[in-house]
C-alpha cells in the first residue's frame, strides 16, 4: 500500500490515525476510536478529496458509523456487494464523491 499511496498521519504525542489514498482511491482512513469526533478523519479525508475527483472507496455495509460518515462529506454508494470477493467475507458499498 505503501509505496503506491500518498499517506498523511496525523496526531500530537502518537500516531491518531492516517488516510492512505492513490489517484482516484481512498485505500485507507483509520481513525484511533478514542479520536473519533473530533475532526481528524475529516482533516485526512479532506487531503485526499482536495488532489482527486472523484475518489471511491469500500466500506462494510455493517460499519453504520463510517457510511454516515462519508455520506456527510458527499459521498454517496454506488454499488453492494455480498463479500464474496473480499477477504473477509464481509457484506461492503464503493462509494464514490465527484467535485462539484
Amino acid at each position: 500500500m505503501f509505496p503506491a499511496c500518498t499517506v498523511w498521519v496525523g496526531g500530537e504525542a502518537a500516531i491518531d490515525g492516517f488516510c492512505a489514498w492513490r489517484s482516484g482511491w481512498v485505500d485507507h482512513l483509520y481513525i484511533r476510536p478514542a479520536c473519533h469526533s473530533q475532526g481528524l478523519g475529516t482533516a485526512l479525508l479532506s487531503r485526499a478529496m482536495a488532489a482527486h475527483s472523484p475518489l471511491r472507496l469500500w466500506a462494510f455495509q455493517r460499519n453504520a458509523q463510517a457510511l454516515r460518515f462519508y455520506a456527510a462529506r458527499g459521498f454517496r454508494v454506488i454499488q453492494r456487494t455480498d463479500g464474496s470477493r473480499n477477504e473477509e467475507r464481509e457484506p461492503d458499498a464503493l462509494l464514490e464523491w465527484v467535485r462539484r
